[in-house]
């Protein structure tokens, strides 16, 4: 039976709106991302640089800049930066897990959950510039920390804490720690108040207690965003630059044991060594790459086990 002509007009695609609708991202995308992604890889082959007033390049040196990369400090600088996300991760994940599991219980019945959720995001909005400064104030050899020390009788003399690598990497985790801890254990409550009451009223009526509740229910339900948690978290401990650039002033102090891998990267862009930075910054890429691949498969592998046999129950 043939469609009338009239009704056949009447029929509109809708898909050609989406396309219209997502036109203006993938714009964007292509001119201040994918472009400057692509240009990054194609320069780290060449030698370019400014000497003065002097542009050196672009000259094609195939694998010079990475030769160059492995042979210098790099590994120091991606060490430091590791070390000083640990710090303040570990910690950071820990508390939030916690807190989410005391505030979403029910049966504590805590009073002004809305007002704590507030206080303990509040440090995530401040800039992390003035964080280090407030911290670079504090702990400086005649700050307030040291003379409420000293006066309080617990020490003799100023604990030098910028002046040491255990103080330093110290402060760096524990600024990381207080600007994040609150936007994790937000994400975690989310997280925490997704999961269906009945599990938890079964398990109680299992006679489960509250540690056997938290790792057998709570931690295999929140997976995925803990997954989302450890990898943004990963990613953005990597590209840690602000905190420690404006606490050491530059200088990645003492002996350039708080120096990231960043501040490295930020050296070659400051020399105009482009040549060198595009390779430092494609080497971080496939880093960051690899542990996320690696993190994401890891903590999904029970998961996937799990669904194979119960494919294989399904074929019996």
């Amino acid at each position: 039976m043939k469609v009338p002509a009239k009704k056949r007009k009447q029929n509109v695609s809708y898909g050609k709106w989406g396309y219209i609708f997502i036109l203006p991202f993938f714009l964007v995308f292509f001119i201040f991302q994918l472009i400057p992604l692509v240009s990054t890889i194609y320069y780290s082959f060449f030698e370019y640089y400014r000497d003065g007033l002097t542009i050196v390049g672009p000259t094609f040196v195939g694998l010079d800049n990475y030769k160059a990369l492995f042979s210098s400090d790099m590994l120091k600088y991606m060490g430091n930066t590791i070390i000083m996300w640990l710090i303040g991760f570990i910690p950071q994940i820990i508390v939030s897990l916690v807190l989410a599991a005391w505030f979403t219980d029910l049966r504590m019945r805590i009073r002004g959950k809305q007002f704590f959720k507030v206080v303990i995001y509040m440090p995530n909005l401040i800039m992390a510039s003035a964080f280090a400064m407030l911290f670079f104030a504090l702990f400086s050899d005649n700050g307030p920390v040291n003379s409420a020390l000293v006066t309080m009788g617990l020490i003799k003399e100023p604990i030098r804490f910028l002046s040491s690598v255990i103080g330093t990497r110290g402060l760096v985790g524990l600024m990381n720690f207080l600007m994040w801890f609150g936007n994790t254990t937000i994400l975690l409550m989310a997280a925490v108040m997704g999961i269906s009451p009945s599990l938890f009223e079964a398990a109680e009526l299992d006679g489960c207690n509250h540690r056997q509740i938290f790792f057998r229910i709570t931690l295999p339900m929140i997976r995925p965003i803990l997954v989302y948690v450890l990898i943004t978290s990963m990613i953005g401990g990597i590209q840690m630059f602000d905190v420690p650039q404006i606490l050491t002033n530059g200088t990645g102090r003492p002996d350039r044991s708080a120096t990231s891998i960043i501040m490295f990267l930020n050296n070659h862009l400051y020399s105009k060594n482009y040549g060198m930075a595009g390779a430092i910054s494609v080497v971080l890429f496939i880093i960051c790459a690899i542990l996320c691949i690696g993190v994401y498969f890891t903590l999904n592998k029970d998961d996937g086990n799990e669904h194979k046999k119960k494919k294989k129950g399904a074929v019996k």
